[in-house]
């Protein structure tokens, strides 16, 4: 009977042990290790309405605040590259963004869409007109939303998949702007036209996230509900109303709209 050599034994499956815990270990640091990250998209991704905006930006308006910028700050990033820019539309984003992506691209994140289906125009068209005035520009919008936003949408998406065929993608909508619960005490707009503009942003919002859903490595994240309590007219709104002072900022997130809202979104996607 052959005798065995039980501390060989100990430490033969101590070593092994060890090996294999090192071998977990090296894999959960390679797995944690950080995203290759690109921001692209329109103001509500470059921050318009957040302030601290980067020199080098120019009018792309690209905040520090902004929800990018935020995650970037987590320690989760290697690499961050910014590219979004304010009025940006999906052709701009073909155009100009994309050359930002590599096949070492692993996160990217995106609001677009809005200035595709006339968002400014609608605005002003609501401040300025009057109530029949400003829903039939809601009007337009949604109708544009709805029949053509889709292809421009999957023309960008699929760019975005055969450029960055790595990346893991988060797609963010809009909020809606007001608190039509709050809105008979609060000056400006008409609850008909608040109710309006309010109901194209859920139209928006639907399309992007149908459109989403047939990328599966895709994810959509909304944050209307994230919104809730801050929107225009409540007490402490996370959305700048008109700014004559500033017509860029209007209806744009505040910091804490980003900070509040955006930024959890976006993490809750990754």
């Amino acid at each position: 009977m052959r005798t065995v050599n039980t501390r060989r034994c100990v430490s033969v499956v101590a070593t092994a042990g060890i090996a294999t815990a090192l071998a977990l270990f090296g894999s959960g640091a390679a797995q944690a290790a950080g995203s290759n990250y690109v921001a692209l998209g329109d103001s509500y991704s470059s921050g318009v309405g957040a302030g601290s905006y980067t020199s080098a930006s120019g009018s792309c308006d690209i905040s520090t605040a902004a929800y990018p910028y935020l995650y970037d700050n987590t320690g989760n990033v290697s690499s961050f590259t910014d590219v979004s820019c304010s009025g940006a539309k999906t052709t701009d984003v073909i155009s100009s963004q994309l050359s930002a992506l590599s096949s070492s691209t692993t996160l990217v994140s995106m609001t677009i869409g809005g200035n595709d289906a006339g968002f400014s125009t609608v605005m002003e068209d609501c401040v300025l007109d009057s109530d029949s005035g400003c829903q039939s520009a809601v009007n337009s919008a949604e109708s544009y939303a709805k029949n053509t936003l889709p292809g421009l949408l999957d023309t960008v998406y699929s760019d975005i998949r055969a450029d960055a065929p790595n990346a893991h993608v988060v797609i963010i909508g809009y909020p809606e702007f007001y608190d039509l619960t709050q809105s008979g005490g609060c000056i400006g707009l008409s609850t008909n036209k608040r109710t309006y503009i309010d109901g194209g942003a859920d139209v928006i919002d639907s399309v992007i996230a149908a459109q989403v859903a047939k990328y599966g490595d895709f994810t959509y994240e909304d944050v209307r509900s994230r919104f809730s309590g801050h929107e225009i007219c409540d007490s402490n709104s996370w959305l700048h109303s008109l700014n004559w002072l500033d017509i860029s900022e209007s209806y744009h997130p505040t910091a804490a709209g980003q900070s509040g809202a955006f930024f959890p979104a976006f993490e809750a996607g990754v």
